[in-house]
């Protein structure tokens, strides 16, 4: 009776410890690295991953995380997700032009396949997928044409919402179509937005290529900005220009604030708090920055001609004087949309390389411009 009582216990013991094993070895997969990014999480179990978006938009309150559950299998048990999505994707509809440089690295833009507003993709190789007819036109962002939407039947739809909750997404998520949000835009970090290719590699089992990538951009970027720190000068920088009345300027804890810092400039406006824009009178920047070295972004402007036709004041900065203005909105794609807006969220390597060329070309004498250019 003694041994059959120790046998029972011996087979409880095995088969206890067996199952409480199995059920780590579910839960305790390496959770992809996410280092700058605060927007997204991953986490891999074996049959699955949940991908987690947690500041979709600023001030959210809410999170919203998605199942990606590998072809052929099926969901466990777990808590209450967003959404379903079945991976690797074989088809996708995204709604910012951020999104097609993901695309275009993961080697996966034919995967591509609506698109709204079309003319605002800039990139030359998915001109020539939408030239030859592989995107469908799907109206505007906030009003997406659901119709044709429908008989596309993506395997998901990602998208981003300014303020709450994208009422157009609402809408599609009761057509049985997967959305999911994408808020790389919110991140203040330069590294933190090219970061969300992991967020695309997940989708579309890439995720090892969407890490090498990752690691070249981050290691061109600290690189560069080693090399930024060995200049003997911080030379100051303005930014911004007015609309109407108003002149409106990068916040100090911005992205673009960062990439001035990086750079082993100074910022007028560093200390101010905030990662949006600040709204200022014309008499405030003048007293503060009428005799900045640089001039960084002078909105929309892309000669001293429009400035000084736009508003004689502007004609009272050193920088002007000095012809020491750069702007990102000289280089265009085939359709007119600004390629820096496409893909400098993706290439913060390149934004700090064009910042420290302008503000300390020594650093890289033979480093040529690529998003930005001086005013003409």
């Amino acid at each position: 009776m003694l041994k059959k009582i120790l046998l029972i216990l011996v087979v409880t013991f095995f088969f206890s410890c067996k199952q409480t094993t199995e059920k780590q070895a579910e839960v305790t997969q390496k959770n992809t690295n996410v280092s700058y990014a605060e927007g997204f999480t991953i986490q891999n179990f074996e049959s699955y991953k949940i991908l987690t978006v947690k500041n979709p938009w600023p001030g959210a309150t809410e999170t919203f995380s998605y199942a990606l559950v590998e072809k052929g299998t099926t969901l466990p048990n777990i808590e209450k997700v967003t959404a379903v999505v079945e991976v690797p994707l074989e088809n996708i509809v995204v709604t910012s032009t951020t999104h097609i440089p993901s695309l275009e690295m993961l080697g996966v833009e034919n995967k591509l396949i609506g698109f709204p507003n079309l003319e605002y993709i800039s990139s030359k190789k998915t001109r020539t997928l939408i030239d030859a007819g592989n995107i469908k036109e799907l109206g505007k962002n906030e009003d997406i044409n659901t119709e044709v939407l429908i008989d596309l039947q993506p395997d998901a739809l990602v998208t981003f919402a300014v303020e709450g909750h994208n009422k157009t997404a609402s809408a599609i998520e009761k057509t049985g179509i997967p959305v999911l949000y994408n808020a790389d835009w919110t991140e203040t970090h330069p590294l933190g937005k090219a970061e969300w290719i992991k967020f695309f590699g997940a989708l579309f089992g890439k995720e090892k290529e969407a890490e090498s990538i990752f690691s070249t951009i981050e290691k061109e970027y600290n690189e560069a900005k080693s090399l930024a720190a060995t200049a003997t000068t911080a030379p100051t920088v303005l930014s911004g220009a007015m609309f109407k009345d108003v002149w409106y300027l990068p916040q100090g804890d911005s992205w673009a604030a960062q990439f001035i810092k990086d750079a082993n400039g100074t910022y007028l406006w560093k200390d101010s708090e905030g990662t949006g824009s600040l709204s200022l009178n014309l008499e405030t920047v003048l007293e503060k920055a009428q005799f900045a070295d640089y001039w960084i972004g002078p909105s929309q402007f892309t000669t001293y001609q429009q400035m000084r036709e736009a508003h004689t004041v502007y004609q009272e900065f050193k920088a002007f004087k000095e012809q020491k203005a750069f702007s990102f909105t000289t280089k265009k794609g085939a359709t007119g949309g600004v390629i820096y807006y496409e893909l400098a969220p993706n290439r913060p390597d390149l934004v700090l390389k064009d910042i420290i060329k302008i503000l300390h070309p020594e650093v890289l004498p033979d480093y040529e411009l690529f998003f930005f250019a001086p005013l003409q």
